[in-house]
């Protein structure tokens, strides 16, 4: 399938082939719930922690005898029953991660590129690199494009001005192709590709 290619001044920088088995496949909403989901889950930190009864600070005297006294028995002051003691069934320290194979991971990617190629809202850039770092420029580009939100995807490596002109706008993020990801493409509003991203991509996804 053929895309037209653009410049940050929105003029015609001639036509690419993108490959069908990456852009072009029928989008399983499914597969890219899965995907989001797995990388939620592995960014959370997992590190909420209550005290269990060992680890609170306390005597580890019987406080009173266990008949007699009418009251109900207990063997420790550190109990969860009493003020300052533990917690019980609280959570620990552990990675909240799930499994998810290699090959649904490589096809989640896949259906999210393929999702914007069938929303309209996939652009094929010829180049994302600037002079020097002015927030001013790549503003005014974005507005030539109409691109609003947009995530942008570079090859092997992304331009330092570029990127440095760009981490002042809200809601706008720059990737080399190493970190295309399924939960980046599917938040922002439109998918801006370089045509050294493009080639990368299918390389790795083929």
């Amino acid at each position: 399938m053929k895309m037209q290619v653009v410049t940050l001044e929105n003029k015609a920088a001639g036509e690419i082939d993108l490959d069908p088995s990456v852009f072009g496949l029928k989008v399983r909403q499914d597969l890219l719930h899965r995907m989001v989901e797995w990388q939620r889950a592995k960014a959370r930190s997992g590190c909420h922690k209550t005290k269990t009864v060992s680890e609170i600070s306390g005597t580890t005297k019987k406080p009173w005898n266990q008949k007699g006294s009418g009251r109900a028995r207990a063997g420790s002051l550190r109990g969860a029953q009493f003020r300052g003691g533990s917690t019980i069934f609280g959570p620990v320290v552990r990675s909240h991660e799930v499994g998810m194979n290699k090959k649904v991971r490589k096809l989640a990617l896949k259906h999210a590129l393929s999702s914007k190629q069938a929303d309209g809202t996939l652009f094929i850039l010829d180049s994302a690199k600037l002079d020097k770092p002015q927030t001013k420029t790549i503003v005014a580009a974005f507005k030539k494009n109409g691109w609003d939100r947009p995530l942008i995807i570079d090859g092997a490596a992304v331009d330092e001005a570029f990127a440095k002109a760009a981490r002042n706008i809200m809601y706008v993020d720059v990737l080399p192709q190493m970190g295309a990801n399924v939960y980046d493409i599917l938040r922002h509003k439109q998918l801006v590709l370089t045509k050294d991203a493009v080639k990368h991509l299918e390389e790795r996804l083929k």
